[in-house]
């Protein structure tokens, strides 16, 4: 097969020029643009293109062609691109937005099968066969598009798709090789771009390029790095291969693929890209073998960095340096296929031999251990890695055989063994670190301490463990960490620790254990005792009256101790919040306020209690409210300050009430008193009820002999004016001295028995009427 002569692109009107690339979709056909573009290679033969689609633009203009980088910095010279707008829209520079569109314009079902899409549309499609004589082909390509938007969320969603896809001729199910390498990952948008902040994390940022500017020479926002698809085949049997891009979901932001001219070739894989940092990196002294056998292979040319290894003629290559090796294999037929791994060394971890201390309980030199508490020991000066496992013997720990199971709670079977730790980086580079396991022989002082009781007097009582950390702080490492637990075997396994405010539940006395860790091991375990202080008891708060009348005589407030003799206590008396006598269990008080005890036990433990002394007085009696003169009398009793007195009628001696107010209440004399509750003494007055006869019976039997008003005598009721008045309204009569009353006769004639009436007008305007009857 010859080499296609190139046309000088200012030959050509479909050309552009400048710092970005040149663009041809005129000159050459597609079986031009695969044979003697892409392919350009004597050893792939039976190149046939079979399908072409592309955009249907109404001019000359096509969605593929030709391109070349015309001293701009695209890193390939020259090649073919497939794209999803026109071609003259993918050379630079990227200052417009590349989104065209053609009528019935379609997209690719075998593209949506093989990489699971839908909805795509605008395919560009260049579909061939071939026939090789290797058991590979690679080429290489750069993927480009619109849709990578720096620092957009959209880049983390929508991308175009395309494919490589490749089956044999006789077969229908494609394969996809445009792939991120060594691994089954589409190359896409979404699949291969950098951090966006707010959005997404990288995915596979080491295959990115960049976000392109406007002076790039490409008229899209970002590209890949040069990419290689690789695919295994049967040599000397026919290939179909398609290429294919195409829009998702609609014609908006343009994406191309570009293929490197000449690249398309035979192939050997030499395996996986061995970087550092990856699970296929070569360790610090090791060594791997690179094997590019082939059955048809007549000589292999080895290369590390494009320089001849002249002794190196074999079909393997072992390797143990940094470096790009490369190989060069001469077929049967005289052609030759290429294979090319880079290797990257990862240095290996660099461990530092450690020891473990851990508490023994019984001093015997055995104990149990957590062996990954050393681990920051460890690997703090090996960065990125980490103690995968813990072995008895060093071969064990290199081989990864037969490893510690109960690394966590590990029992040393003799005083200061040592074991051994598996190191891996992040390369899984490996290196064996010894750990020695010694005991701690650490004892703390620690005093007892001690807490009050509650308000509940139960033997239980709150403690802040932080107070008894602070005793003991100067024995143990700045920055130690300290914990408590209620078990000796808790302490020893860190399980269930307690929270430092810790309310005992073993009545008076309570033994805790405290574990102190330095640099994450074991400085020591230790008892700590608790010890609740008995606290007074005292009677509940209280209220007491003091009679204001007989100041200056004082009233005996108690202490109120319950639960001991009062002599045993110190006291503090406060009036009104002010210190006022201290040290006795009683308190001679005569002024109304709010007096505060405190008792404070020997052991410094105190309860408080209060006494509101309040003041009462002999009750003053203002007033009071007389209704009269009717069938319901009462009366109310006004005092000078409103009290919980206690209210009687006539009896000082029976009981009193509540209310001030008496119903009810006879016509006539009588006393009303009222007492203090609270003893201060009674306060009496008489009254008068103003009340009316309804009969008299003036018959000489010396009984009711006159008609004479209730409550009326000298000292109450004088100048009342009373009216008579027979049934038919004439006035039989008028008494002026109303202590004397009527009795019964007119002009000194004896009146018959019938009704009569009255008009009774009091001195302070009021009146009352009413009848009575006359029996004789």
């Amino acid at each position: 097969m010859k080499a296609f002569p190139q046309i000088l692109c200012g030959l050509l009107t479909a050309c552009s020029f400048g710092q970005n690339i040149q663009v041809d979709s005129q000159t050459y056909t597609p079986q031009q643009l695969v044979e003697n573009i892409l392919i350009d290679s004597d050893c792939i033969d039976n190149v046939e293109v079979t399908y072409v689609l592309g955009g249907d633009f109404g001019t000359t203009d096509r969605s593929y062609g030709y391109f070349e980088a015309a001293g701009s910095s695209f890193p390939f010279e020259s090649g073919i691109v497939l794209s999803t707008g026109k071609l003259a829209n993918v050379r630079g520079p990227n200052s417009s937005l590349s989104d065209d569109n053609a009528t019935n314009w379609a997209g690719d079902a075998d593209l949506e099968a093989v990489l699971n899409e839908n909805n795509t549309t605008n395919a560009t499609i260049i579909a061939f066969d071939f026939t090789s004589a290797a058991s590979q082909i690679s080429f290489r390509y750069i993927f480009a598009s619109e849709e990578y938007q720096e620092g957009n969320p959209n880049t983390c969603q929508y991308s175009d798709l395309f494919g490589f896809l490749i089956r044999p001729a006789n077969e229908q199910t494609y394969q996809n090789i445009a792939l991120v390498p060594d691994t089954q990952i589409p190359v896409k948008v979404t699949t291969v771009h950098p951090t966006i902040p707010g959005a997404c994390e990288a995915q596979n940022e080491a295959y990115f390029e960049s976000f392109n500017g406007q002076d790039a020479p490409i008229n899209f926002n970002g590209q890949t790095k040069i990419l290689t698809a690789t695919a295994t085949l049967v040599p000397n049997q026919t290939y179909h291969v398609k290429l294919v891009i195409a829009d998702e979901q609609n014609y908006r932001y343009d994406s191309a693929v570009f293929l490197e001219a000449g690249s398309f070739k035979l192939s050997t894989d030499l395996g996986p890209n061995r970087l550092i940092d990856s699970a296929n990196s070569l360790c610090e002294g090791e060594s791997i073998a690179l094997d590019a056998s082939a059955s048809n292979a007549n000589s292999y040319k080895w290369f590390k960095n494009n320089t001849l290894l002249p002794m190196e003629t074999s079909q393997t290559l072992n390797v143990a340096e940094a470096g790009i090796y490369t190989v060069e294999i001469t077929l049967d037929n005289s052609c030759i296929s290429f294979g090319k791994v880079i290797v990257e060394v990862s240095p290996k971890p660099t461990p530092t031999n450690s020891v473990l201390i851990a508490c023994d309980q019984n001093q015997d030199g055995l104990t149990y251990y957590n062996l990954f508490d050393a681990e920051e020991s460890i690997v703090n000066q090996s960065p990125n890695s980490v103690v995968s496992n813990f072995y008895l013997t060093q071969n064990d720990a290199f081989e990864a055989e037969n490893y510690i199971a109960n690394a966590t709670s590990f029992e040393n079977t003799s005083p200061s063994q040592i074991v051994f730790a598996r190191v891996q980086n992040s390369a899984g580079c490996i290196e064996v670190a010894e750990l020695e396991l010694q005991i701690s022989n650490t004892s703390l002082n620690i005093a007892t301490l001690e807490a009050c009781d509650g308000e509940m007097v139960d033997g239980i009582a709150d403690f802040n463990l932080n107070e008894i950390t602070a005793s003991f702080e100067s024995q143990i490492p700045t920055n130690a960490s300290v914990s408590y637990y209620l078990t000796e075997e808790d302490a020893f396994s860190e399980n269930n620790p307690l929270d430092t405010n810790f309310q005992n539940d073993v009545v008076d006395f309570q033994t805790l254990f405290v574990k102190v860790e330095s640099n994450n091991q074991c400085f020591a375990i230790s008892e700590v005792n608790l010890k609740v202080l008995g606290t007074p008891i005292v009677e509940a708060d209280e209220t007491v009256y003091y009679c204001s009348s007989d100041f200056p005589e004082t009233v005996t407030l108690e202490g109120g101790v319950l639960n001991d003799l009062p002599s045993n206590y110190y006291y503090e008396w406060q009036f009104n919040g002010n210190a006022s006598s201290v040290n006795t269990s009683f308190f001679e008080a005569n002024q109304a306020g709010v007096y505060t005890v405190t008792l404070t036990d020997p052991n410094g433990c105190a309860t408080s209690r209060t006494i509101t002394v309040e003041a009462s007085t002999l009750p003053i009696i203002e007033d009071i409210l007389i209704t009269e003169g009717s069938q319901n009398n009462s009366i109310t009793v006004i005092t000078s300050t409103p009290r919980n007195y206690g209210y009687a009628l006539d009896d000082p001696n029976g009981s009193f009430q509540g209310s001030e107010t008496f119903t009810n209440v006879a016509p006539g004399f009588h006393k009303v008193y009222v007492r203090d509750s609270h003893g201060c003494g009674i306060a009496e007055k008489l009254i008068s009820v103003l009340g009316f006869p309804r009969f008299f019976t003036p018959n000489g039997d010396t009984f009711n002999e006159r008609w004479q008003l209730y409550g009326v005598n000298s000292d109450f009721n004088q100048g009342i004016e009373i009216q008579i008045f027979n049934r038919y309204g004439k006035r039989i009569t008028q008494l002026n001295n109303t202590s004397a009353g009527w009795d019964g006769t007119l002009n000194g004639q004896a009146l018959p028995s019938d009704d009569y009436w009255f008009l009774a007008t009091l001195i302070d305007g009021r009146t009352f009427t009413g009848h009575f009857a006359l029996k004789r």
